[in-house]
């Protein structure tokens, strides 16, 4: 039976591209690359007040890191991806990029866990594709990047990423207070998990109703 995703470069942990043709508009999760740099600053300017109220930012008293261009921020994503600390991805669509969906604080031992981060582009809004991004993101990482446990953590008042949690059907395990510094506070966070035993053979793609 054919899945309705496809993990390519299956012997390396990095770089990963995962692709769902089977929705509408099709996806693509990549790497960053360099030649992304007029699009990235572009998108990031065009939404910089659509994803302000839900970005995080540093503590007072908690040092910045210092300006590296374009070509070295690509290069640190790399470097961290292939010691296994995160899963960078873009979300590309023809061609396009309108979004990124991270899998971040890998802990392996043990624990084997990581948590997911996304935004989308304003004007991708409302056709599945963060959802999409996310399941596809969260599917690769219980199955084939070998985590046990993933974890979504979202502000009480972000509406639209709460939505792709429960169509996900991910578990609801509480809030946490003062959790992350987002938008120049600590806010208090909902957070979501799923293990490897409840995705199932199919994973949370296949579960979405308009597959």
């Amino acid at each position: 039976m054919k899945l309705p995703w496809k993990p390519h470069h299956d012997d390396a942990p990095w770089p990963v591209i995962l692709t769902d043709e089977v929705g509408s508009p099709p996806i693509t999760l990549r790497p960053l690359r360099v030649r992304d740099e007029d699009d990235w600053h572009r998108i990031r300017a065009d939404n910089a007040s659509h994803v302000q109220p839900w970005e995080p930012t540093l503590p007072p008293g908690v040092r910045a890191r210092p300006v590296v261009s374009f070509r070295q921020f690509v290069r640190e994503l790399d470097a961290e991806a292939r010691a296994d600390h995160v899963l960078p991805w873009v979300i590309d669509v023809g061609g396009r990029i309108v979004g990124q969906v991270h899998v971040f604080g890998i802990v392996r031992g043990a624990q084997q866990s990581a948590a997911v981060g996304y935004w989308l582009d304003r004007a991708a809004v409302g056709h599945g594709i963060a959802t999409r991004a996310v399941a596809l993101a969260i599917d690769h990482s219980l199955r084939d990047a070998g985590l046990h446990r993933i974890e979504v953590n979202i502000r009480l008042d972000n509406e639209p990423s709460l939505g792709i949690v429960h169509r996900l059907g991910l578990r609801d395990e509480g809030v946490r207070e003062r959790f992350l510094h987002i938008d120049g506070a600590w806010r208090d966070h909902r957070s979501f998990a799923v293990t490897a035993e409840e995705i199932g053979s199919g994973g949370l793609l296949a579960r979405l109703p308009d597959r």
